[in-house]
């Protein structure tokens, strides 16, 4: 549920930390718009400064400078008192939980509640509602060390979320999981999105995670943020080489890579092709269509489909084999379809 009403307005923020020794400049000017309802993915290296940067969000942070302005209200001017009141809309999750030990699910979840000073009929209802949520039915009465990494997770949600806040903070939410778990919290987060159109600002070092579930990215390098957009966007023209990195976690493929050199080289008659697919042309039947339509014999070698919230992209090598006129239209045709083709260099 993505809307196109800015919900963020983040203007020259800044974060510097002095110790004895050095000054160290964690968020250096930065600039950024996030939209109502969106999912918004925030990625760096260790140092990039991003867990800073969400910290600021909601205040864990005093800025140096700048303005964070959300729905309205620029929270970098609140004091104490009505910062208190403000952090209720601004839900956060953690990398390792953050659970009371001592406290059940249904006690962990409720405590932003009796913080809030919300009567006990009211609590025990909202509680209710959030176990049902995040999947947790049957375990209300269990303590954090009878859970498992995802199970403790999904309580560490469903406390967020207690007060129906506007925004929900992730910060390296399913670095600590397993890759099956990761994917169940992802869902989980996708859902919880679409349903409530909650505004959620994703933190990670991992790119798979902002491709399964992020609308926009933004890559993060020494306190800045030096490359944004839609993720589709992104992926398919990184800019900036920490971008690239990023991106070759999710699309980089050595073997691949390898394989169509040696194809390549193999084929000795016709054309070795790569068709780069974006968005709806992976879905069309366009292989099918060619070797119907002209008189050529087409062998797919090998290809790659991803997934994103934004459609879908991947490579697929082909064998065209026949005449250098029919090869040449077949080709034209390709083309014409917005599918990017690349010819081997020695076709």
């Amino acid at each position: 549920m993505l809307g196109g009403k800015t919900l963020i307005k983040i203007n020259g923020l800044k974060k510097v930390f002095t110790t004895n020794s050095n000054t160290i400049q964690a968020v250096d000017d930065l600039n950024l718009e996030i939209k109502k309802g969106e999912i918004f993915g925030v990625i760096g290296y260790s140092g990039a400064g991003k867990s800073t940067f969400i910290r600021l969000i909601n205040r864990l942070e005093d800025p140096t400078d700048g303005q964070i302005i959300i729905d309205g209200q620029d929270i970098t001017s609140l004091n104490q008192k009505d910062l208190r009141i403000s952090r209720q809309e601004i839900g956060m999750i953690f990398q390792h939980f953050n659970l009371l030990w001592s406290r059940t699910i249904k006690e962990n979840i409720a405590f932003p509640l009796e913080i809030a000073g919300v009567p006990r009929t009211e609590r025990l209802e909202r509680v209710d509602e959030l176990i049902k949520l995040v999947g947790l039915s049957g375990r209300e009465d269990s303590y954090p060390s009878e859970l498992s990494g995802g199970q403790k997770q999904r309580v560490g949600i469903a406390r967020a979320l207690a007060n129906n806040p506007k925004v929900l903070l992730c910060d390296e939410a399913t670095s600590a999981l397993d890759p099956e778990t990761t994917d169940s919290i992802l869902r989980l987060l996708t859902d919880i999105n679409q349903k409530l159109g909650l505004t959620i600002i994703l933190i990670t070092h991992e790119m798979h995670v902002i491709r399964k579930i992020c609308h926009r990215v933004a890559v993060m390098e020494n306190g800045q943020i030096v490359e944004h957009g839609e993720v589709l966007d992104v992926f398919l023209h990184p800019n900036r080489p920490v971008t690239r990195k990023f991106v070759e976690q999710v699309m980089g493929d050595k073997e691949q890579d390898e394989a169509y050199e040696f194809l390549t080289k193999e084929y000795t008659t016709g054309t070795v092709i790569r068709l780069h697919f974006v968005g709806e042309t992976t879905n069309r039947a366009l292989i099918s269509r060619v070797a119907k339509d002209f008189d050529i014999d087409v062998n797919i070698l090998q290809g790659k489909i991803t997934q994103t919230q934004k459609g879908a992209y991947g490579t697929l090598v082909v064998h065209i084999d026949g005449n250098d006129k029919e090869i040449n239209r077949a080709m034209e045709f390709i083309t014409s379809t917005s599918v990017e083709v690349e010819v081997a260099p020695n076709a």
